[in-house]
């Protein structure tokens, strides 16, 4: 294929369109040094500023010198090259994970938003075939995806429609190793797809297109699925199990990074269906969290300090909190504005829940653990929902209940109005 029609390609899909700046990974062989004379020779016409970016992974003796002839390459082309080495015990996985935090990293440092890599149609096929075999998910049985964004950087891979007998003789380096079948893919391009394709000789196509079908089916199910609200376990058990469980799994694809085995997918959808308040760690920073008939998977965050959340407000002062305008007898209209009848006597103190907490209701102490388990009222609202408290009573749990205490007051000569304004809508 001629050069141009790589470049129409490229241009046609605009995979640089909303990015100015980008990191190519340069790992030396044909694949990537292809990519990185396309990319050097048409920055102009992609509208690209290019940096590149090598890991020496000091597996092979050649490594260094490979390391040295790609710094030349770098520099006779005028382009910024970052390298770093692998350090470790070695394996496909930690090197990856290395590779990836390395690119991260550069990514930031120069400001660029996209990584760009030399994965190929024989990439896809190899990872279509290994995950067939190591019994994957259906939805991982789309391959490499062409363009992705994982933690706010995008991985475009342009060359992912084109096979590697497609690339022009350009310089490159070999490596031995990949004719060693100790790896799994290795052996699946030198031994298992070999095998495979003396009974059909088309099955990179067939695997390539088993891929694709299988994308479009994923994409069908995303726009039928878009109108239910699949964190309303109402409407989600309202469905059989079967499709409970591909609606769940779709839900669950919006996480990229958040890979469920199926033993751990099974533990979710148990938890959903005999659960009312749980939160459960899941991988990755990622927690599920039960409510009585809804939920959501969130990434875990901290705990704010307790006393950090609590503070003091006096009389004819306003004070902004956890999303709201508290004003202690300075008047606020608007239909939004709650009103809760309190003291000008002494402060208020506006805090979050504590252990133990009690509210004086239609003439009993009640705990608010009792109070909320009786209104089932979730259990990320009960740590977050401000309380009201005067004369070392609560007066008001805001918008939930409301203390006989502040009832009382109505009757008082030294009366008056804390006002409370949500900001944050």
């Amino acid at each position: 294929m001629r050069e141009q029609d790589f470049l129409n390609h490229f241009l046609q899909k605009e995979y640089f369109k909303k990015h100015s700046k980008v990191v190519l990974a340069l790992s030396g062989g044909l694949d990537s040094m292809f990519l990185f004379h396309l990319l050097s020779t048409y920055q102009n016409e992609l509208e690209i500023k290019l940096i590149v970016a090598h890991v020496n992974h000091k597996q092979r003796s050649e490594s260094d010198w490979e390391e040295n002839e790609l710094r030349k390459l770098a520099d006779a082309a005028g382009l910024p090259i970052y390298i770093t080495s692998f350090s470790g015990d070695f394996s496909e996985a930690r090197a990856r994970e290395f590779r990836y935090d390395f690119f991260r990293k550069i990514m930031k440092e120069v400001g660029a938003t996209a990584l760009v890599t030399a994965h190929h149609a024989d990439d896809q096929v190899e990872t279509i075939l290994m995950r067939l075999i190591r019994g994957s998910r259906l939805r991982h049985l789309t391959g490499i995806k062409e363009s992705q964004v994982v933690d706010g950087i995008e991985i475009i891979r342009p060359l992912l429609h084109f096979h590697k007998k497609d690339f022009p003789p350009i310089v490159h380096f070999e490596d031995q190793t990949n004719q060693e079948n100790t790896y799994f893919r290795n052996r699946i391009r030198n031994r298992y797809l070999p095998e495979l394709e003396k009974e059909n000789p088309r099955l990179k196509s067939a695997l390539l297109d088993f891929g694709r079908e299988v994308s479009d089916y994923q994409a069908t199910i995303t726009e039928l699925s878009k109108q239910i609200d699949v964190e309303d376990l109402n409407e989600l058990f309202s469905f059989s199990r079967q499709t409970q469980g591909v609606l769940l799994q779709n839900y669950l694809n919006q996480f990229p990074d958040l890979n469920l085995t199926k033993a751990q997918f099974a533990e979710v959808r148990q938890i959903l269906a005999t659960k009312s308040q749980y939160r459960h760690s899941l991988k990755n920073g990622y927690e599920l969290i039960k409510e009585y008939q809804n939920f959501r998977v969130c990434k875990i965050s901290l705990q704010a300090d307790e006393k950090e959340s609590e503070l003091v407000l006096h009389y004819q002062n306003q004070v902004q909190h956890s999303g709201y305008l508290f004003s202690f007898g300075i008047p606020l209209e608007g239909a939004s504005v709650q009103k809760i009848d309190v003291s000008r006597e002494t402060p208020v103190y506006i805090r979050c829940r504590k252990p133990g907490d009690v509210l004086i209701m239609n003439g009993h102490r009640k705990k608010l653990r009792r109070l909320f388990i009786d209104l089932k009222i979730p259990i990320e609202k009960r740590k977050t929902t401000p309380i009201i408290e005067q004369f070392g009573e609560i007066v008001s749990i805001l918008g939930i209940a409301t203390s006989d205490l502040s009832k009382n007051t109505k009757n008082d000569i030294m009366n008056t109005v804390l006002y409370i304004e949500k900001i944050d809508r």
